[in-house]
């Protein structure tokens, strides 16, 4: 009897098994630390257990991505964000109205889907979205940049509506560290632009545009083309450079003639999609007025 209680406490301990609530896995980390978070939503996603919620999963997996699988970093961003919504609540500028002097014309979404419409509707890849800013549309370098806040609410709205295109809170495929058609394409025109560099009122806005977006939007750019760029527009780079990982610049594009730009999507998932452009960028579409959205104006 005395052997058996000898070796009954010489045996090894048995593994812990996590409780249900536990996080055992990346993704699970991020999932608790967004439950402990007031504010329960990013992107339009009202953030829940990423086990059995797609849309979460989706959401929190960018996160991962734009961090390289670093669990810490990742929690920091998502924490990050979380308070930046919480405070700038950015569903809600989506229903403001800017002013139609400073920001008309400014910025524009355009969605673009495959021949069956049905398959757009389920299948993420069989749709495309853009985000437009004409920068030499710009009439009044002071009316547009001169309030920061407002500024970045307007810009804040435009990427918003961007985002509701991609519908993430319906999506039924997950996303891993290697696939993820949940993004946009980013067109930045400066046709026409007047304004230099030295202006200290659009340095900032560039400067805080570039810092909120690398923070908040993390893993939705699926590439940047900057069209019609004049040489002098170099000190752009220089400040993404400060901001925006390595491996998303190799996203961007800079390109002299905008009207080229629709040869760069002659091979893509959706047929024709160069063509569906506007004309002023070597497409047969309607310009971007017709085609596209703008944040409310008045």
């Amino acid at each position: 009897m005395a052997e058996a209680k000898a070796q009954a406490t010489t045996e090894a301990p048995k593994p812990e098994v996590p409780k249900p609530d536990e996080p055992t896995t990346p993704i699970q980390e991020l999932w608790t630390t967004a439950k402990s978070h007031t504010h329960p939503e990013v992107w339009g996603v009202t953030l829940a257990d990423p086990a059995t919620h797609i849309p979460s999963q989706i959401v929190l997996q960018k996160y991962l991505n734009a961090n390289d699988g670093d669990v810490v970093k990742a929690r920091d961003q998502l924490t990050k964000t979380l308070d930046w919504r919480a405070k700038l609540q950015p569903l809600e500028l989506i229903k403001k109205s800017y002013n139609k002097a400073k920001f008309e014309g400014l910025g524009y979404v355009t969605k673009y889907v495959s021949s069956e419409e049905k398959a757009a509707e389920d299948d993420p890849e069989s749709r495309e979205i853009f985000t437009w800013n004409i920068y030499g549309g710009v009439k009044s370098i002071d009316e547009t940049f001169g309030n920061l806040d407002e500024f970045i609410s307007w810009r804040v709205a435009l990427m918003e509506l961007a985002v509701e295109e991609l519908s993430l809170a319906t999506a039924t495929k997950p996303i891993t560290a290697d696939y993820d058609p949940y993004k946009i394409f980013q067109v930045h025109d400066y046709k026409s632009i007047s304004f230099l560099r030295q202006s200290p009122s659009v340095k900032a806005a560039s400067t805080e545009t570039i810092r909120v977006f690398a923070t908040a939007y993390p893993e939705l750019l699926k590439e940047k083309f900057f069209v019609n760029v004049p040489a002098i527009m170099g000190f752009m780079y220089g400040l993404m450079k400060l901001f925006v990982a390595p491996k998303t610049i190799k996203k961007f594009h800079p390109m002299s003639n905008g009207g080229n730009l629709a040869k760069e999507f002659t091979e893509t998932k959706i047929p024709g999609l160069g063509d569906m452009l506007p004309a002023e960028y070597g497409g047969k579409g309607a310009d971007l007025k017709a085609q596209g959205k703008e944040p409310s104006i008045e």
